[in-house]
């Protein structure tokens, strides 16, 4: 039997964090750790109880959720950080993602969309929801280098869909997109999908349509 998920969630509004526990406490392979209001409640949890995620709201009224993000990547690498917030700036997006965050989901996403993403970070995937990120695009530092079908990829590699999901919406096999990923690793130098996304994501992705160099030829 697979363990469940083991969560805690960092929110300075009680009934919100209540709530959101009650909520995935009903989720047979969730397991709430914890809930806090503070980091130093938090810390005092991650360094006696075992956690997989931590839900982190970005303002927490006196501090910011991003100062617990290099805790986290420094004394508890395995921990997956999965930022639940009202809305955050491009620029903190970036700082947090280059600090190690796993992804972003804005406070009014279904019930549904939160058990996706939890599940997804778990299991060593990423998420980035398309209203915080503005419909990320990488930029012509990296569309440059990869063909138009690649680039159409990555970019819905970017809204999280599966391989299965790409292949569907671009009406392609399934090996021809795990084939372009794999393109796709060996262009950018990395060697895993959460590279992927974190590279293109890191590289501004805000601006121009994705599009290929037209120097470019489809593979």
């Amino acid at each position: 039997m697979t363990s469940p998920i083991r969560l805690l969630i960092v929110d300075d509004h009680a009934l919100f964090r209540e709530s959101v526990g009650r909520l995935l406490a009903q989720e047979a392979d969730f397991s709430i750790s914890s809930v806090c209001g503070t980091l130093a409640e938090a810390e005092s949890v991650l360094g006696q109880t075992a956690v997989d995620v931590v839900l982190l709201d970005y303002d927490l009224g006196n501090a910011l959720g991003t100062e617990l993000i290099a805790t986290i990547h420094h004394q508890f690498s395995h921990v997956k950080v999965l930022m639940l917030t009202g809305g955050v700036s491009a620029a903190v997006v970036r700082s947090s993602l280059q600090a190690g965050i796993a992804g972003v989901l804005l406070k009014h996403c279904s019930p549904e969309q939160l058990l996706e993403a939890i599940r997804q970070v778990a299991s060593g995937g990423t998420w980035w929801d398309p209203a915080a990120m503005a419909a990320p695009t990488p930029s012509a530092s990296v569309t440059s280098e990869i063909s138009k079908q690649q680039a159409c990829i990555l970019r819905l590699l970017l809204e999280g869909l599966s391989n299965k999901e790409v292949s569907g919406h671009m009406n392609i096999s399934e090996s021809a997109v795990k084939a372009s990923i794999q393109e796709l690793f060996r262009k950018t130098g990395v060697r895993t999908r959460s590279q992927l996304v974190r590279i293109a994501l890191e590289s501004d992705m805000r601006g121009k349509p994705m599009v290929a160099s037209t120097a470019q030829t489809e593979r």
